[in-house]
C-alpha cells in the first residue's frame, strides 16, 4: 500500500470518528433539551428553589410533629392578563403552628360566558423557605375547569416544616407569603383563549 493511501485511509478514518463524536453530542443536547424542563422541575421541587413549595404525601404528613412555635402565613391570589376569572384567598393571613396542618381557601369564580380551564403556578416569598413548605393537597397539582359563571372553593392542605427551625437563615422568619396565579392551559382553543390568556 502506497503512502498516498494509507494517509487517505487514516484521514478518512478520523473524519468518520470526528462526525460520529459531533452526532453523538448533538443527540446528547437534543436529549438534555427534552429533559431539561422536567429536571429543572424536579430540582426546583427538591431544594425549594426559587421559592418552590414541596409536595408531600399523606404518610409523610403523619409523621410530622407540631412544635410550640407560630408563624404567619400570608394568601396571595393573581390571574394571567386578559384570564377572565376572579380569584382570591377566602382569609388574607393566618397564625399557624410550625408542624400542624393547616388549611387554606381560595375561591375562584369564572367571568366569562364559555367553560374555561386554567392551572395555578406557585411559590412562596421569602423564596428560601420554599423547601419547608409542604403542601399535602391542593388545587394547584391538577388543571381546574371552571363552566361560565360558575365560583368553586378550592382548599390547600399544608404545613410548615419544624426542620426550618434548625436552619440559621429561615428560623427567624416571621412570616410566609404564599402566592398563586392562574394561566389558561396553552395551545387550548376549547376554552375561547389564546396562548397569552387573551379573549378570542
Amino acid at each position: 500500500m502506497s503512502l498516498v493511501s494509507a494517509a487517505s485511509i487514516s484521514l478518512d478514518h478520523r473524519n468518520r470518528r470526528t462526525a460520529a463524536i459531533f452526532a453523538l453530542f448533538a443527540a446528547l443536547m437534543l436529549g438534555l433539551g427534552f429533559a431539561s424542563v422536567p429536571l429543572y422541575r424536579m430540582f426546583c421541587q427538591v431544594t425549594g428553589f426559587g421559592g418552590t413549595t414541596q409536595r408531600v404525601s399523606e404518610a409523610q404528613a403523619a409523621t410530622v410533629q407540631a412544635t410550640g412555635k407560630t408563624i404567619t402565613v400570608r394568601f396571595d391570589a393573581n390571574v394571567e392578563r386578559g384570564f377572565p376569572w376572579r380569584f382570591r384567598p377566602e382569609q388574607v393571613k393566618d397564625t399557624v403552628t410550625i408542624g400542624a396542618r393547616d388549611m387554606a381557601i381560595y375561591t375562584a369564580r369564572n367571568l366569562s360566558d364559555k367553560p374555561i380551564t386554567g392551572m395555578a403556578t406557585f411559590n412562596v416569598e421569602p423564596e428560601y423557605v420554599g423547601k419547608y413548605f409542604d403542601k399535602v393537597q391542593c388545587f394547584c397539582f391538577t388543571e381546574q375547569t371552571l363552566q361560565p359563571g360558575q365560583e368553586v372553593r378550592m382548599p390547600v392542605l399544608y404545613y410548615v416544616d419544624p426542620a426550618i427551625l434548625d436552619d440559621k437563615e429561615a428560623r427567624d422568619v416571621e412570616s410566609i407569603t404564599l402566592s398563586y396565579t392562574f394561566h389558561p392551559i396553552a395551545g387550548d382553543t376549547a376554552n375561547g383563549l389564546d396562548r397569552t390568556g387573551s379573549g378570542s
